[in-house]
Order: C-alpha cells, then sequence, then structure tokens
C-alpha cells in the first residue's frame, strides 16, 4: 500500500506552503503524504532554472521545462521536517504519457511534474494511509514521527513530533491525522 492521502482533509490554504518542488530525478511517482525537509532554501533573488527539453531536441526549435529553485526531499527520521505533500510528484500518467503534455488531467489528479512547486502542507486534518502507519495499527491520541521514507509511524526514531492521531485505523487501513508543524 502506497503512502497517500484520501480526500477527507480540513486544512487553512495559510498553512500550505507553494514555494519549493521536490529535488531530483523522479523516475517513479512520489506519493502525496510523504513528509518533506528543505534541501535548498528559497530566496528573493531566486529566478526560475532550465530544466532541459519538454521531449525530443530538433534544431531550429526552442522546447525547455522550467522550475523552481528552492527544493525539498523527502524526509528520514530525525530530520528537521517543513511539512506534508499534498500533491504527487510524477512525469507520466498511468498509460505511459507525458503529462507535460497534459496539464489538465495533472491538475484534475492532484499531480504535478518534477520541478514545479509541490504543495507542502504545515497544520491541518487529513485521512491517510500508509504502510508504516497501518502496521502500527495506532489508537486515538498516538503521537506521530516520520521514518526513514518520510512516512508517518508512531515510532520516534529521534525525530519531533509532527501531529497526532483523532482516531483509530479503521478497515481500509485510514488513519484521521492532526499535522502541526
Amino acid at each position: 500500500m502506497a503512502t497517500t492521502l484520501r480526500p477527507f482533509r480540513d486544512y487553512d490554504e495559510h498553512d500550505v506552503i507553494n514555494l519549493f518542488a521536490l529535488s531530483g530525478d523522479i523516475t517513479s511517482a512520489v506519493t502525496k503524504g510523504h513528509m518533506v525537509r528543505l534541501r535548498a532554501g528559497w530566496l528573493n533573488s531566486d529566478e526560475l532554472q532550465r530544466l532541459g527539453a519538454v521531449g525530443e531536441s530538433y534544431p531550429n526549435t526552442v522546447s525547455e521545462r522550467y522550475g523552481v529553485n528552492a527544493k525539498v526531499n523527502v524526509a528520514g527520521s530525525g530530520d528537521t521536517l517543513l511539512g506534508m505533500m499534498l500533491y504527487d510528484v510524477r512525469e507520466t500518467d498511468e498509460n505511459g504519457e507525458k503529462l507535460i503534455f497534459n496539464p489538465r488531467k495533472a491538475a484534475e489528479n492532484d499531480w504535478v511534474l518534477s520541478g514545479q512547486a509541490v504543495p507542502i502542507l504545515t497544520r491541518g486534518i487529513v485521512l491517510y494511509s500508509g504502510t508504516q502507519l497501518a502496521a502500527d495499527n495506532p489508537v486515538y491520541g498516538a503521537t506521530l514521527y516520520s521514518d526513514n521514507n518520510g512516512e508517518l509511524t508512531t515510532t520516534n526514531g529521534g525525530g519531533t513530533a509532527v501531529g497526532v492521531t483523532l482516531g483509530g485505523e479503521d478497515e481500509n487501513s485510514h488513519v484521521l491525522v492532526r499535522i502541526n508543524l
């Protein structure tokens, strides 16, 4: 089971940061619900960076992709956390088609491309499902931490608390959690 967020969410848009892109080449999708940490901070003087050609490169044509300079990485245990990703980061859809050519589909499915800013939640309530938290079988009021893969867990790996559970695990392995960073 992949880490993900379910449609039930309650947060203020002021608690969402839209300035950072996920760092690195994305070979497979990084799913929403992962905790992230800062890699390269944001500067007022930063401009967009060129990410390379959208697809094939042909003589006498220009087809550049642009992205933001400020970056985040998937967090590990003990890292200083920025928040939780609200969108998946991916390059292609389920059919292998490049999303750069279908931005409408990406927007409808809460996906962003690598290099684009990914919304990061710092405080709010979300319905969460993840392999690690499901294995922990949490009860209501359990303190949550980030593990080495950026997933929520009840096991403290040396990091700071990121939130609490507001209920136990249901039959679908979903847990209502409150994030507070």
